[in-house]
Order: structure tokens, then sequence, then C-alpha cells
């Protein structure tokens, strides 16, 4: 029944214990008290949401797990409604993956162009000034952010934020972050690195490029359900081996 996202359901796991062993290993909590001294207001962290998420361009899906992980502590802390983090992250993933010459989808939509005028790859970098839709919702997120434009459901949602505290957390759910007196921001930001790197070799890797199959090619050839679990689980045997050597 679930044959065709069992390697995705997977990824969620190894990404869920990852994130867990940050967490226990008081990686978020440093994350979290380092953004206080440099991000002091709440729009400043649904920008830097909207700064990592344009960091990590590989591909959306990643793109949403990851930066919801990473930056939920930091929205958390300055009353940020969960409603306003998912939909700042998703419109920044897809946008952001759709003009980026190297993504999963730059690889799969130059995959099927007719190349008898412009390679696959130069027609899409052509093309990326008129990709009106990904270029307008970056403007938007960052024009509601800065003005404080909040409307419909959204506005209430954040102003429930605001005025009360309450988040929109799932029932049963904790928004706080496990402290531990070793902890440092490096015990966060390297098990995500290691995430991103070996998630992108997966998908390259899969997709032939070490048989010779070009970058691009690789990309859009991949298949992102078996891709990152394999790079997922490169990265979380190397980061419990670095917390073991840390003694955390």
């Amino acid at each position: 029944a679930v044959s065709g996202t069992a390697g995705i359901f997977i990824f969620l796991v190894l990404l869920g214990i990852i994130v867990a062993l940050i967490n226990k290993t008081g990686g978020s909590a440093a994350f979290g008290e380092w953004t206080t001294k440099h991000i002091k207001t709440r729009v400043g962290a649904q920008i830097a949401v909207i700064a990592l998420g344009v960091m990590i361009f590989v591909d959306d899906y990643f793109n949403c797990l990851t930066v919801g992980s990473v930056m939920r502590p930091v929205t958390d802390r300055h009353q940020v409604s969960r409603a306003k983090l998912a939909y700042i992250i998703d419109a920044t993933a897809a946008p952001v993956c759709i003009i980026a010459p190297i993504s999963s989808w730059a690889a799969a939509v130059s995959g099927v162009v007719d190349e008898s005028v412009y390679s696959g790859i130069e027609l899409f970098i052509r093309a990326i000034p008129y990709n009106f839709y990904s270029i307008l919702t970056i403007v938007f997120i960052i024009t509601i952010i800065f003005m404080k434009l909040d409307y419909g459901p959204m506005a209430m949602y954040e102003k429930r934020a605001r005025e009360t505290g309450e988040l929109g957390v799932l029932e049963g759910a904790s928004s706080e972050t496990a402290k531990h007196g070793k902890g440092r921001v490096m015990d966060l930001i390297l098990p995500i690195a290691l995430l991103i790197v070996f998630c992108v070799l997966g998908m390259i890797y899969v997709g032939g490029f070490f048989n010779g199959v070009g970058f691009v090619s690789a990309f859009g050839g991949t298949d992102a359900s078996v891709g990152l679990p394999w790079g997922a689980l490169v990265a979380l045997v190397i980061t419990i081996i670095y917390f073991i050597c840390r003694r955390v």
C-alpha cells in the first residue's frame, strides 16, 4: 500500500532520529540561545526561515523537512504561529528550487526539453526571469513579513500566538528543546550539513552520476525516495559517531 512512498517514510524516520539526537545533546538549545543574541524580533525570526530555505535549494521536500526541524525552536521563541511557519517554509521551498539551476526541479524540467535549439539546462536558465510565480511568491512572503500584512485565517493564528502564546502545537507535542551542559551550536550545524551533503550525494548516486552520467542528468533521473534515505542513513551513522566522540 505504501510501496510508492516507503522510501520517504524511511527518510522521515531517519530525519526524526537525527533531530531527536540534536535535541537530546543540547544542540537545538545551544542554537536557540545563539539566536537570542542575533535574532531579536519576530520579523527577524521569519526572515531567518526564508534565508535558511534559500540556502537549502537542492530539493523542495528536503528543504521543508530540514528547515522546519531547525527553525521551529527559533520561531516558537518569538511566538510565530506554526501555521505561519509552515506557510513561510512551503512558500520558499518550491519557488527557490524551481529557479535554482542546480536542483532536482531544474534537472527534471531540463530533462524534458526539446534540445534542437537550446540545451535543457540553458533553456531552464534563460527561463528563470520569466518564472513569475516563483519570483512573485518570494517577494510576497518577504513583503507580508516586513509589513506585517497577515490576513484571513493566518491573521487569526498570528494574533492568537502574539496575545496568548498559543502556537497551534499538536496535542501532546512539545515545543521545548532539551538542554545539555555540553551542547554547542556545532552540534546542530554539523548533523544538518552532513544531512545535506549526503542526501545530495545519495540522489546523484541513484541517478547514475558515479557511473558516468552528468551531474544535471543524474539529478533529473534520480529517485528521491531511494537517494534521500541512503543519504540520511549515512549522515545518521556519522552523527552518532560524532556525538559519541563528543561524549554528549
